[in-house]
């Protein structure tokens, strides 16, 4: 017997019933014991165990055969200090066990423990009443916990006598433990034996018997004709669905399939969806697609975007041959340049002016080949890639497929590479069989117009980037930007706040201010944030009721937008010896970038800072020997490269800088330093050197140029071989700017360099 139970006993001796009776009589609790030896029928004190458990009498019964009973409620511990002699029962000094007041953490993690693994054997036995788990729940206490788990332990006497005597709480919480582990084990390897057995009697039969049974059960429920239905609706949907001949096949061999599983089985539901994705896809062939309107997309583009003449010209290139050779299979086209030129909108405008559906997939930050190609069907969850999915939605394979990022791409890893699964959707020659991983059948991609855009093309695979067509998109001219913002961004971000061109009208003057003072971009996403500045300026003024029409020139933009966010800096450093300014290619678009040099008493190093790559490292050394080789043709004394330390540094010294193109503005900010004759005001260069004084080609001339032009230089140096590109710089560049044409580095220093002023180079100090 345990404290905190209630416990039958049968009385059965004399001496026993008479101590039980005079307990009740005077209201005190008994002691019981556990007689050590059972076979003794008059034990004496040797023959009991010395620690027990005092409890309170609750009910005493005699039955009308003469057996006495006794319900009881156990109490305490207590160890027998001394039986006494002398009365008609046994009675005993005894020393009361008092339970220590135990709450630390370790106390109830193992009583936590001990419930939890109480309530897994009350699951694993086949009859366990319910509501002893609902009292085990009901105990805090975590003595009590372990006193009421060990009364009812299915263990030998020997082993709750000893629980018994454990006094240490959580010593005894251990014991517990381990034998209710022991017992899980029993339990659970008693249960799959039982469960192998039954599994082993007639399995055909009982499958046979229970799916018969589930066939009653549906029919009674009427789920069976709904599923019968449902059945029906997705034979007829494989045959309204017009798939190629192996597509159907399969899709019917899996309808089979379906219609001998159970509902309930676990695969239903996959083969169930794997055929409503193949139903709902679009196999029919393209017959019904609009004719191709040159002159309505050349409307459309014209409508949509300004300028970008060449890219509109081969675009319409592109749909004129679709026209007349629609069977035909087309380039993927890739349209390349900064952000916010328009790449995404020109796709949009390409499907509305040949009467396409418009999908875009983005890829940025894509890093699993499944992604592409899709998820095998044995996944839970698993789907077609995203060019199915995109399909699927679309309803159509007459659409135009934007994948938008394609230079984001994540690098290949564990999961693929996703570039690599792009090869194919990219190759006219092989989309044609597409092969998903999750439909496992064949799809026609070669209907779908491709459309990929990208900020940069180094960062895209070889293998990929010779599958499309790379159409370049520039930055856009400041003329080009004001007729933009006039046509388009002015009147969409109108509408969005709520206003009437009655209400507000933007100036001239004030679109110049904020596209050349608070903006410097090759795109129009910056100007048309600041544009939705300013009108979100005039809807306050217009809301609060203090202004009915607002008209806002350049004067006003300071107390919206704040002061200027950019200004030439060419004019900061025209009279400087030793600073020359240089063209740069960005990710988003060109940018000018300037040179600094100056000399200090040293030993003929040269020191590089601000970030430099390798290569521009290395054009600066080849400048720095070109220098010393023309010293005498410059009129630079041989001692000022051996006295002198030469410092070349590029600002903005936290933004990395590499190529080659630095090459002749480092070599004019040495010749200037060292001749101490200032590069022209507003002058910019750019071109790689030899040691021979060659200027070779570079690219990103559009970029730079432009970049230029919005820095406020008028003249710009670029290499001979580089004329080729005059064409592509927009006509009003051209028409503002004078461009220098450089074979020899010769012709960029008389070009460059002001008229000496002095006869000699300033000293290291002054400079």
């Amino acid at each position: 017997m345990f404290p905190q139970t209630m416990f039958p006993i049968t009385i059965g001796r004399a001496r026993s019933q008479a101590a039980v009776q005079e307990a009740v009589r005077l209201d005190k609790p008994i002691g019981v014991l556990l007689q050590s030896k059972p076979e003794v029928d008059e034990p004496t004190p040797d023959d009991l165990h010395w620690v027990g458990t005092s409890a309170a009498v609750l009910r005493y019964v005699t039955t009308p055969d003469g057996t006495h009973h006794a319900v009881s409620r156990g109490l305490k511990r207590f160890r027998v200090l001394q039986f006494l002699e002398g009365w008609p029962f046994p009675v005993a000094q005894v020393q009361f066990i008092e339970e220590p007041d135990r709450t630390g953490p370790e106390i109830e993690g193992r009583a936590r423990a001990l419930k939890e693994r109480a309530l897994e054997t009350l699951q694993l036995l086949p009859q366990a009443p319910a509501e002893m788990a609902q009292g085990l729940q009901a105990i805090d206490d975590p003595a009590q916990l372990a006193d009421v788990i060990a009364g009812v332990l299915d263990i030998t006497v020997e082993e709750k006598q000893s629980l018994l005597e454990t006094f240490d709480l959580k010593t005894r919480l251990d014991r517990l433990l381990a034998l209710l582990a022991m017992r899980i084990e029993i339990l659970k390897v008693s249960r799959d034996v039982a469960d192998r057995t039954r599994e082993s009697i007639s399995d055909v039969n009982r499958k046979a018997l229970l799916r018969e049974q589930m066939r009653t059960i549906q029919k009674e429920l009427g789920e069976g004709d709904e599923n019968a239905v449902e059945l029906e609706a997705l034979e007829k949907a494989i045959a309204e669905a017009q798939m190629p001949e192996e597509v159907e096949k399969a899709a019917r061999n899996e309808l089979k399939r379906l219609q001998r599983m159970p509902e309930a089985a676990a695969e239903y539901s996959m083969v169930r969806t794997y055929l409503e994705w193949l139903t709902e896809l679009p196999w029919r062939p393209v017959t019904d697609a609009a004719p191709i309107d040159i002159g309505e997309a050349r409307r459309t583009l014209d409508e949509d975007h300004y300028g970008l003449e060449k890219i509109k010209r081969r675009i319409l290139e592109y749909l004129a041959v679709r026209k007349l050779n629609p069977t035909g299979r087309g380039p993927i086209l890739c349209f390349a340049g900064p952000p916010g030129v328009g790449k995404t909108s020109l796709g949009q405008s390409i499907a509305k002016a040949t009467g396409r559906k418009f999908v875009r997939v983005s890829l940025g930050g894509v890093h699993d080949e499944s992604e592409i190609r899709g998820h095998r069907r044995t996944y839970v969850g698993a789907l077609p890639g995203n060019i199915i999915q995109s399909l699927r939605k679309a309803g159509t394979r007459h659409a135009v497929l934007m994948l938008d990022e394609v230079d984001k791409l994540g690098a290949g890893g564990f999961h693929g590479d996703p570039a690599a699964a792009l090869l194919e959707v990219l190759d006219p020659e092989q989309n044609s069989t597409f092969r998903d991983t999750y439909l496992a059948v064949p799809f026609d991609l070669s209907p779908v117009l491709f459309i990929c855009t990208a900020n940069v093309l180094d960062t895209i695979p070889g293998p990929l980037r010779d599958r499309m067509e790379v159409i370049q998109l520039p930055g856009y001219t400041a003329q080009e930007k004001r007729e933009i913002a006039r046509r388009y961004l002015v009147p969409r971000q109108l509408t969005a706040t709520g206003l009437t061109a009655e209400q507000v009208r933007l100036s001239d003057a004030a679109l110049v201010s904020i596209i050349e003072d608070y903006t410097r971009e090759a795109g129009v996403r910056s100007l048309e944030r600041e544009i939705g500045g300013v009108f979100r300026h005039a809807a306050l003024r217009v809301a609060e009721g203090s202004a009915q029409t607002l008209s806002i020139d350049a004067g006003d933009l300071p107390p919206i937008l704040g002061p200027h966010k950019f200004e030439a800096e060419v004019a900061m450093h025209t009279d400087i010896p030793g600073v020359a300014t240089g063209l740069a290619w960005t990710p988003v678009g060109g940018d000018i970038l300037f040179v600094e040099a100056t000399r200090t008493p040293g030993g003929g190093r040269l020191i590089l800072t601000g970030q430099l790559g390798e290569v521009m490292k290395e054009s600066a050394q080849a400048a720095l020997s070109l220098a010393k080789s023309r010293a005498e043709s410059l009129g630079i004394p041989a001692e000022r490269f051996e006295k002198s330390d030469i410092h070349v540094h590029v600002p903005a010294g936290a933004t990395p800088k590499d190529g080659p193109s630095a090459g002749v503005a480092m070599f004019v900010a040495l010749t200037s330093l060292l001749t101490g004759r200032p590069v022209r005001s507003h002058v910019a260069m750019t071109g790689e050197i030899s040691l021979r004084g060659l200027v070779l080609p570079i690219g990103g001339v559009k970029e730079k140029v432009l970049a230029a032009l919005r820095a406020g230089n008028t003249t710009v140096m670029l290499p001979e071989r580089n004329r080729r590109d005059l064409d592509d710089i927009p006509a009003e560049a051209r028409e503002k700017l004078e461009f220098v044409w450089l074979e020899q580095v010769d012709d960029a220093v008389r070009t460059a360099l002001s008229p000496a002023a002095v006869a000699t180079a300033p000293s290291p100090a002054a400079t």
